[in-house]
């Protein structure tokens, strides 16, 4: 971290009072994602990380979005707080002026991530059982709250970090599937009945003793719970292209995941939003390889052509169920 980040760093620590004016602790900054920077600062009273949104994202593509998504992704974790207090990091200050919260360090050795269990190979069903279940609550918890949607109506925020870049870059991309990933963003856009996370993704899911915890929801939006379920879902079926010796596990967490999230939809009927889910999955699919943030582990062009077959093939005759979707792939990924 250059002196000049780790200055801003600890000034914004003293003027929250974590510590004091003449203090320096330890501060290092963390790899992560693309739109916001991390630290790790050594308080006193024990580590703690510092998140701080940045207006334009690390990625190859000018992709930006506003940096208040740094208070949504707080105000997110105060929800969940309350309703699964071990689904979430604690939450130790925040400044907003600053852009930037501060909550506790999870240790990797208690905490590992998900997508480092699933890069191994480790694709083990009741972790994405447990992963389901906990999204699920969290979603039937904020369904139909008045006052959680007035908190998050972060249509503005959402569409430029998510709908824009996902699906409205892939539908330039592919002209002549470009009515069809219009047609789901706009369908997604207006749905609004949940608490979304925005991101729900094995690189945003840390596996702690008390079941899986969620980072990273600066996409925080009372929208349609669908896309969270069919954007984590979309991770397992990549998966599969980036340790292929697992395949046969991701898609049985894809089946344990969908299940046990769907057991849970009580809010409206569960074959209506998994129906939505089925219909998105494959925009998001194909954005992961065409999008303005494909994932770093598909390099070879004949994977990224698996991708496209697939996606495009249910872009063009969609399916309502999530396991016509997953079919669809284990048939491709096993020719």
């Amino acid at each position: 971290m250059s002196e000049a980040a780790a200055a801003e760093v600890l000034s914004a620590l003293r003027s929250l009072n974590l510590i004091g004016p003449t203090q320096a602790p330890p501060a290092e900054q963390l790899a992560g994602g693309v739109s916001s920077d991390i630290w790790r600062v050594d308080l006193p009273s024990g580590p703690v990380c510092v998140k701080r949104a940045l207006a334009k994202l690390k990625v190859a593509a000018d992709w930006r979005a506003p940096v208040e998504r740094n208070a949504f992704e707080a105000d997110w974790m105060r929800v969940v707080a309350a309703v699964e207090p071990d689904a979430v990091p604690e939450l130790i200050a925040e400044d907003r002026a600053a852009g930037l919260f501060v909550m506790r360090f999870l240790d990797p050795k208690n905490h590992p991530l998900w997508k480092a269990r699933l890069r191994d190979g480790d694709a083990d069903p009741a972790v994405a059982a447990a992963v389901g279940s906990r999204l699920g609550r969290i979603h039937g918890a904020t369904a139909g709250d008045a006052g959680i949607a007035a908190r998050f109506a972060t249509d503005y925020i959402f569409h430029p970090i998510r709908i824009e870049p996902y699906l409205l870059a892939t539908a330039r991309a592919h002209p002549d599937r470009a009515a069809a990933l219009q047609g789901l963003a706009e369908a997604t856009g207006s749905v609004h009945r949940a608490l979304v996370h925005g991101d729900v993704s094995p690189k945003n899911i840390l596996l702690g003793p008390s079941g899986p915890v969620f980072l990273d929801a600066e996409c925080a939006w009372y929208g349609d719970p669908a896309f969270d379920l069919a954007f984590c879902l979309n991770h397992l079926l990549l998966k599969c292209l980036w340790t292929p010796g697992a395949a046969a596990g991701f898609l049985a967490c894809f089946d344990a995941l969908a299940r046990s999230y769907l057991d849970l939809v009580a809010w409206e009927p569960a074959a209506e939003l998994e129906g939505r889910a089925a219909r998105l999955l494959p925009g998001l699919f194909l954005a992961r390889v065409d999008g303005k943030s494909p994932v770093e582990y598909l390099t070879a062009e004949a994977d990224k052509e698996r991708v496209r077959r697939v996606a495009r093939g249910l872009l063009a005759d969609p399916v309502n169920a999530l396991g016509a979707v997953r079919a669809a792939w284990q048939k491709e990924i096993a020719a």
